[in-house]
């Protein structure tokens, strides 16, 4: 079991010290990289996992409710701890709620559950992004607008990939094998620009950074087995809810804490500590959806 999650984590770790290495020689400016990534990359990704043809989105419909439960429960959870941890909790609860599906939770369910898992797996990263950019962008500032959330690229791709998955419709394979080559191209790119990300983190409060490290992970996996439970979760689904709780801060929020002047001092702590942290807690999550 320990060979087989250091084989799952050790790809991962490589690119993001990849990234770290790179950002220090060349002082990389990742912006455009990431503008791309999330404009193209990652909508074509979502895109071509749910009109991939053999992947069953009725049978995974559980994993919407369950995502939705795990977000909301982490941050319940977490709500009393803000004042112990020195933040608001507009700073707080977003770190906790909102972890890194995509950089890291992605990668690791394909190397860890094959490519039927990573099917799976896009639909709590849709439902999780979804919930950031609207209650997370509500919970950052409650002037938010949502004017713009229909021209959204990963909303329009999966309100695209959903038609055509339900439909029953298939595209032709070599139309469908190049937007998945674009797709496939996210996981790395993510990987490597949270490695050029990292360099980016100063004035460390390790308070909050620390507080969050240990919020995050157990909140997440506290709130995975209640929603096991409620919804009667078994088999891949569990495991894959189980990785999901176990996930560090997403670094998004680290960028909307920028955008908002929200305490991003504060939210890089959380965002830097907590990505560091996960080498010992998805680890721990990963042993607990395997056995």
């Amino acid at each position: 079991m320990t060979e087989r999650i250091f084989a799952i984590i050790l790809p991962v770790l490589i690119i993001v010290l990849a990234g770290w290495l790179y950002g220090r020689s060349r002082q990389a400016d990742m912006r455009a990289v990431n503008q791309l990534n999330m404009d193209v990359c990652v909508p074509l990704l979502v895109f071509s996992a749910l009109s991939a043809r053999g992947f069953d989105l009725i049978s995974q419909w559980k994993l919407v409710p369950a995502t939705l439960l795990v977000v909301l429960l982490s941050g319940l959870l977490a709500w009393p701890f803000a004042r112990i941890a020195g933040v608001e909790r507009r700073t707080l609860l977003p770190a906790v709620m909102f972890n890194n599906c995509g950089n890291m939770g992605l990668p690791l369910a394909l190397l860890a559950f094959g490519q039927q898992g990573f099917n799976a797996f896009v639909v709590l990263f849709i439902v999780s992004n979804l919930l950031h950019f609207t209650l997370g962008a509500f919970i950052f500032s409650r002037q938010t607008r949502f004017a713009g959330l229909l021209r959204n690229p990963i909303v329009i791709a999966t309100a695209l990939g959903l038609a055509i998955n339900l439909s029953g419709l298939a595209l032709p394979a070599p139309i469908l094998a190049g937007l998945k080559m674009l797709g496939d191209a996210t996981i790395p790119l993510m990987l490597f620009a949270l490695g050029v990300r990292m360099l980016g983190v100063k004035g460390i409060n390790l308070k909050a950074g620390l507080g969050c490290a240990l919020l995050c992970p157990l909140t997440g996996l506290a709130a995975a087995y209640i929603a096991i439970a409620l919804l009667g979760l078994d088999g891949q689904q569990a495991m894959l809810l189980i990785l999901f709780g176990a996930l560090p801060p997403a670094v998004l929020n680290f960028l909307m804490a920028e955008h908002y002047r929200q305490q991003p001092e504060h939210m890089a702590a959380m965002v830097l500590l907590g990505n560091l942290a996960s080498v010992v807690f998805v680890p721990l999550g990963l042993t607990l959806a395997l056995n």
